[in-house]
């Protein structure tokens, strides 16, 4: 019997998540799997920077004093006592400083599985900031947990910090969400009506979705839908559809599951040609040229 397109790709998430966790959040974090690495608690003298490798993802939580974050998108950040900032990926070029006196900050490390959907990742916000007064309720105990296990080791503590770190970052992008300061998929999750057409997205690819027929999903008029999920995600429904696909293909690609002709069926084009185009002017470069996972072949 001939397969359809729609089954010649698992849906995303298949094995990863459980009927709990059936939300778009966790169904895309489920797809960039985040790892806690390491924890550590820094005293940074006044004047003095908070030394960290750029590219590292990372949780810094100021448990006293205030540090100073300055960079090109940001300008001059105040983290004061009891603020946390996430950097999905890294500070980069951002300097963080005790300027105004001793600050003592706990560093807390991740890393996403660099083999999983990198445009996620990436369209995550380079910086997010929540204030103790917007994270206070959650916060504390998380960190108090936290810090018990780092500084207490028992048996099976490395697990038990690498999850914490995990609950930390999830339930950090939950707070920004509901602060509705973001953008992309994440910004999405702020309306309902956008997040249950986001997911039916998400959860079935390959189908030919219409502008009609999302807006029937998020219970909206055709022309509401389409100006609201703009307005939040930064891109019309079925340009966001388009780059959620290649995405999926950049994934297939790293991990060597097709040949470029196969992948680009599976998507949705009707020739490789046309798919090479559409890689090409969203990624910078064909799909021929995507790296494949050590010990893979593309």
């Amino acid at each position: 019997m001939t397969e359809t397109r729609e089954n010649l790709i698992d849906p995303p998430g298949v094995g990863a998540r459980s009927a709990a966790s059936d939300d778009l959040l966790s169904h895309v974090l489920a797809q960039i799997r985040l790892t806690g690495d390491q924890v550590d608690s820094r005293t940074i003298a006044q004047a003095d920077r908070l030394d960290l490798d750029a590219e590292t993802s990372c949780v810094l939580v100021v448990v006293e004093g205030t540090l100073h974050m300055t960079g090109d998108d940001e300008g001059r950040l105040v983290v004061d006592t009891g603020d946390l900032v996430l950097l999905p990926r890294g500070p980069g070029a951002s300097l963080l400083d005790a300027s105004a006196g001793q600050a003592v900050v706990i560093v807390c490390r991740f890393l996403f599985d660099p083999y999983s959907l990198r445009g996620m990742i990436s369209a995550l916000p380079r910086c997010i900031h929540i204030r103790r007064a917007q994270g206070a309720e959650w916060l504390d105990g998380i960190v108090d947990f936290m810090m018990r296990e780092t500084f207490n080791p028992e048996p099976g503590a490395a697990l038990m910090i690498s999850r914490i770190i995990d609950l930390l970052v999830i339930r950090t992008l939950r707070t920004w969400v509901q602060l509705g300061h973001t953008s992309g998929w994440l910004g999405g999750l702020s309306d309902a009506r956008i997040a249950r057409a986001l997911k039916v997205m998400h959860e079935r690819p390959m189908q030919p979705w219409s502008i009609d027929a999302l807006a029937d999903v998020a219970a909206m008029s055709r022309s509401t839908f389409a100006e609201r999920f703009t307005e939040l995600v930064g891109r019309s429904p079925l340009r966001y559809q388009n780059e959620w696909r290649l995405n999926l293909a950049r994934d297939m690609l790293v991990r060597g599951d097709a040949r470029v002709g196969e992948i680009g069926l599976r998507i949705g084009y009707d020739s490789e040609a046309a798919f090479s185009r559409a890689y090409k002017a969203l990624f910078g470069h064909p799909p021929r040229d995507e790296p494949a996972r050590p010990g893979r072949t593309a």
